[in-house]
This record gives structure tokens, C-alpha cells and sequence, in this order.
């Protein structure tokens, strides 16, 4: 550092990776350039999927870190940076585009993302108050907002935001596990005479099996409950269920119960499952990642039904809000649980002067030290457009839904799997030559024209499985979807559908 030649270098580097006029030089290129791909996007101009092989893919991005610390001026940078935006762009997944009917992630609504950019420009983050007061405040108000739509009553109920379901649904069954297993938290499991379970809905998401064996339960002591003949928690055989494990005097962690499961978007009946649980003293934890949503539509409120009774329950903002990822509500009915997850000695961060602002303080609920503030674009859209703009979302996907139900149902070469509840929709494609096929021929068919089809860019769906072969599943996640693309999607199936059956008669 004693080069004077050198130490200039450095500083310059530094100044202009933070000045000011930089950052606005670069967000004007970002206002000419994010514009105008959305416009396409949404015009359908450009594939959904810009398919890559991941090897390639990779080979091009290190490409780009190669700069190796070469001087660098401002309008060297506005060039760079547009290539570079340019380049995220022509090579990612196009989610705002009406023919994205793939997973359970949304065309979230753009303007969230420039609320989120003002927490990222500023760097606000959370662990205690102080830290970052206004997004603090901001998920505060969002808790309380939103644990009104759930039907508990400020004062009552205690939540928090974390980063993604998993994490959501691995702290709300942690804080279960700590009220269900006494001293635990300290002692570990030795203290139990017989092993631990957890009873889950059957097709719960993977998460779930997932915090059975990150928090000492097991996967082999994770029960599978009855499903009845919609694929939803069958509340009388989880009722034999439960007797019989207190019998054997299994300690019972949580139901973890549904709404809804992902494989076909089923609601479990959370009122007769409530009552079950009460019945046991078991605590009720309800995945309503995806279905949470619901309960901001008049119409479709019923199918969440007695969520109110969960002792704990998850809630996506980045599904059925329409949010960027990621942003994951935790509920707890009792404020009481609200320390429950975790029992933190942290002098340096925690003010013992000031011992009220640990109700403020998210880190001492969460697994996350350090959490970005996830909830300033729901917090801003929420404040610009109100709760009917939520609402509205709901309404119109789940419509469209119900819409190509109908469609599929009235084609002959179509089989809808199930009648949906929500804006999930499993089916096969069944062409003439298909019909006196095994079953296991028909699952490989819809495998291999999902394939096509994605690499073909012309739509984004996914793959699931019935009766253990393979189907395709939409999610119809994005309000800009019309009946024009759900024709579109039907032709575009039978369009490769055709072809591949030309080019590989041993499929049948």
C-alpha cells in the first residue's frame, strides 16, 4: 500500500462503486432496459424458458467475473452494466409472460420490487430494532394486518416474517416440538421414554419431512395420515390415528395439517381437524403457504375454514401475494409461544436497558440473525392499491382455473385428474394412440412432452405424478393469463404430442 499509484487505483475503485451519481447514471440505463423487456415478456415476444444446458450456462456467467480488478471509468461501467443486465434478461425464466403456468411461484407485481429496492440501496436489516426500525415497523404492520384476515385479535396472536416456507415451517414445528417435549431445548431428546412423532397430511411438502428430521423426530417418525377420496386429511381416521399413538404413549410434536397440499391443491378440513386436535391436546400446524390467500377473497374463504383454530400456521407472500421471493410469514394463535423457538443470550445485541424492544427485536424469533427486510413491497403495494387488489389476484387465477378445467374435460384427448380447488390443476394428455397403452406409457408420454415443450419455450409447466405415474400440473400464478393461452397451451400439447409419437413409436 506504500505505492502511491496503487492506493489511488484503490480509491477509485471504491468511489465509484459507491458514488451516487454512478447509481443514478446506472438506474436510468435499468428505467430505458427493464421497461421495454417487460413489455415483451407480457407480449409473449420472447421464450418462457431460455433453456441452456447448466454447464454452458455456467461457463458463461464466470466468464463475466473475469474483470480481475482492471481500471475501470463511469461510462466504462454504464456499458458494462447494461451488457450485463442485458444478459440476466435474454438468459433467465420469463414469469410475466401468460404462457408461465409452472411451479408455485408468481409474476409477482413489479412495483413491489422498487419498494424492495430502497430496503436493498439502503441495506435495512433486522435482528434487533435499532437495526432497521421502519422495515421492524413495517412487518409489524404487516403481522398485525394480516393475523386480522386470519380472524385472531390484535394483542392475541404473535408472528414474524422469515426467508421461505421451509424455513417458515421448520421454526413454527420447532416452537411446536419445545411446547410438546418439556425441557427439550436443553436436554435433547433423552428425556422421552418412547420416540417422538409427527402426524403430516400424506403428499405434505417436502419441508415438512424435511423439519421432522432437522429438529430429532426422523423421518421414519413422521406418521402419514389418511387421505380421503379428494386427497385431503381424513379427520376420523386422524382421530384413530391419534388414539392410538397416545396408547403406545408416543409424545405427539403437531398435526401438520394443509392448506393446500401441492401436488393438487387440496384443502384439509381444518375445522373437523381442529376438533380432532383439541380432542388430544395436540398442537395443529397448518401449512397455508400457498392457500393463505384465500382468506382475502369472499369467495373462496371458506375452503381455509377453521385456520383460525391452527396454533400455528405459515403464510407465502411470495406465492398468492404476488410478492418477490422470498417472504414468509410464521403465525403463532398465542402470543404466548412467541420466544418459544429459541432461547437466546446475545448481551451484545440485546439491550438489557432497554428490555421492552425485545418484542421489536426479530432475531430473537427467527432462525436468521441478520434478515433482509422482506416485507417492504407488500407493505407498499398493500398501502398503494388496499386488500381488494389481493383479492382481486385470487379471484381471477382460481377463475381461470376452474375455466381450463372445463376446457380439458370437454376434449377427448384430455383428462383432468381432479376438479380444483384453487389455481393448481393436475391432468394428462391422452391422444387416440394412447388409449390401450399401460399406465406406465401414458406417465412417460406426459414426462417427455413436458419436456418439449419447455425446451421449446413456448410454455413453462411442471410435472407431478397420480396413482404413481406420471402427469402434468399447472399453477396458474399469473393474472395476465388469458383463455387465449390456455387454448394455446392445449394446441401447443397436442402440437408435440404428435411429434413425438412420430418419432418414438416405442412409447406405445
Amino acid at each position: 500500500m506504500n505505492d502511491p499509484t496503487l492506493r489511488s487505483a484503490i480509491r477509485e475503485r471504491i468511489r465509484l462503486a459507491f458514488d451516487p451519481d454512478v447509481l443514478e447514471s446506472l438506474m436510468r440505463e435499468l428505467t430505458e432496459i427493464l421497461p421495454e423487456h417487460m413489455r415483451g415478456v407480457q407480449a409473449s415476444q420472447h421464450n418462457v424458458l431460455n433453456w441452456t444446458d447448466p454447464v454452458l450456462n455456467t461457463e458463461r456467467a464466470r466468464a463475466s467475473l473475469q474483470s480481475n480488478g482492471q481500471p475501470v471509468d463511469r461510462e466504462g461501467l454504464r456499458s458494462a452494466f447494461a451488457h450485463l443486465i442485458r444478459r440476466m434478461l435474454r438468459n433467465g425464466q420469463n414469469l410475466h409472460d401468460p404462457r408461465y403456468l409452472g411451479h408455485q411461484v408468481p409474476a409477482s407485481i413489479p412495483i413491489a420490487a422498487l419498494f424492495d429496492a430502497v430496503g436493498s440501496v439502503t441495506n435495512q436489516v433486522m435482528a434487533i430494532y435499532e437495526m432497521g426500525p421502519w422495515a421492524t415497523a413495517v412487518e409489524r404492520a404487516m403481522v398485525q394486518e394480516l393475523g386480522q384476515c386470519i380472524g385472531w385479535t390484535d394483542g392475541a396472536f404473535d408472528g414474524f416474517v422469515t426467508h421461505g416456507g421451509s424455513l417458515a415451517n421448520l421454526t413454527a414445528l420447532l416452537t411446536a416440538r419445545n411446547v410438546a417435549l418439556e425441557n427439550v431445548w436443553e436436554h435433547g431428546m433423552s428425556g422421552c421414554r418412547q420416540p417422538p412423532v409427527m402426524v403430516i397430511h400424506a403428499e405434505a411438502h417436502y419441508a415438512i419431512s424435511r423439519a421432522a428430521a432437522v429438529l430429532g423426530i426422523g423421518r421414519r417418525h413422521m406418521i402419514k395420515a389418511a387421505l380421503d377420496d379428494r386427497r385431503r386429511m381424513d379427520p376420523q381416521q386422524l382421530d384413530a390415528t391419534l388414539t392410538a399413538l397416545k396408547q403406545a404413549e408416543h409424545p405427539i410434536v403437531a398435526v401438520a395439517a394443509n392448506a393446500c397440499a401441492t401436488p393438487i391443491g387440496a384443502f384439509d378440513p381444518l375445522e373437523s381437524i381442529a376438533d380432532v386436535c383439541q380432542k388430544h391436546q395436540v398442537w395443529l400446524h397448518v401449512d397455508a403457504a400457498h392457500g393463505g390467500a384465500a382468506l382475502l377473497s369472499a369467495r373462496h374463504r371458506h375452503l381455509v375454514a377453521g385456520i383460525d383454530r391452527a396454533d400455528s400456521l405459515v403464510w407465502d407472500a411470495h406465492k398468492m401475494l404476488f410478492m418477490p421471493a422470498l417472504c414468509a410469514f410464521v403465525f403463532y394463535r398465542s402470543r404466548a409461544h412467541r420466544f418459544e423457538a429459541f432461547r437466546q443470550d446475545a448481551p451484545y445485541l440485546f439491550d438489557p436497558a432497554a428490555p421492552g424492544l425485545a418484542e421489536y427485536d426479530s432475531g430473537m424469533k427467527t432462525v436468521e440473525c441478520t434478515k433482509r427486510a422482506a416485507t417492504f413491497g407488500l407493505w407498499g403495494c398493500w398501502s398503494l392499491f388496499g386488500r381488494q387488489l389481493f383479492s382481486d389476484l385470487v379471484d381471477l387465477t382460481f377463475d381461470l382455473t376452474g375455466l381450463l378445467f372445463h376446457k380439458l374435460e370437454q376434449a377427448s384427448d384430455f383428462q383432468p385428474l381432479h376438479e380444483p380447488e384453487c389455481n393448481i390443476l393436475a391432468f394428462r394428455h391422452l391422444p387416440p394412440q394412447l388409449r390401450q397403452a399401460s399406465a406406465e406409457q401414458i406417465g412417460r408420454f406426459q414426462l417427455e412432452v413436458r419436456r418439449r415443450v419447455i425446451q421449446s419455450g413456448e410454455f413453462y409447466i411442471v410435472q407431478t405424478q397420480a396413482d404413481g405415474h406420471g402427469a402434468l400440473r399447472v399453477t396458474i400464478i399469473n393474472p395476465l393469463t388469458t383463455e387465449q393461452q390456455l387454448d394455446q397451451l392445449m394446441a401447443t400439447l397436442r402440437h408435440h404430442g404428435r411429434e413425438l409419437l412420430a418419432e418414438s413409436p416405442d412409447l406405445i
